[in-house]
């Protein structure tokens, strides 16, 4: 497929063809981002820097986003090594039909939790998860993450108590900030 662009720069008129890459679909995305983790795999293998998550967004000119933390927080310094690691092999391997912009980031403070193994990392941590099912006709839930038995996850919500699930019905789950003992903390280090 071609895109056809026409300009006028003074009196001169011309048409441009170029290349115009549509995604597909979803999974034209997905199987990049899965190569782009593999590739992200291999560069972090051996480093403290843990690879996240890995994701493909946006249209037309999409973003290549990949999360990396690391114990202690990852630093500007690591995002921008990350980042021209893995664009060289992206460079090199040019498997991206189109032009893109690669992001490399921390997953931030209330990050995302992407597998049962995030849930086990953070058990104790006070976290939101929505189900895809309603569960005793709740599908939203605030609370700790108490603990994972097999791919059960058992969740202290603040309005229902201990609810218990599978993974598989977790929509999206992310960790929140716990204000209180962030300003406790922040008052016994004055």
């Amino acid at each position: 497929m071609y895109h056809i662009d026409f300009r006028r720069e003074g009196a001169l008129a011309f048409y441009i063809a170029a290349p115009n890459f549509v995604w597909e679909s979803e999974m034209d995305k997905s199987q990049v981002a899965e190569r782009v983790r593999k590739i992200a795999e291999e560069v972090l293998q051996g480093s403290v820097i843990e690879l996240v998550h890995v994701e493909v967004v946006g249209v037309g000119k999409p973003t290549v986003r990949i999360f990396i933390d690391k114990p202690g927080g990852v630093t500007l310094d690591d995002c921008s090594e990350v980042s021209q690691q893995i664009g060289f092999v992206l460079d090199r391997e040019d498997f991206i039909p189109i032009s893109y912009v690669l992001e490399v980031s921390s997953p931030g403070l209330e990050r995302k939790l992407y597998s049962l193994q995030d849930f086990e990392k953070y058990k104790g941590r006070l976290a939101k998860v929505k189900t895809h099912q309603p569960i005793n006709g709740q599908k939203n839930f605030r609370g700790v993450i108490k603990s994972v038995e097999g791919s059960e996850i058992v969740f202290l919500d603040k309005t229902s108590g201990e609810v218990r699930f599978d993974y598989g019905l977790v929509a999206k789950a992310n960790l929140e900030i716990d204000l209180d003992e962030e300003l406790n903390r922040k008052r016994k280090s004055l």
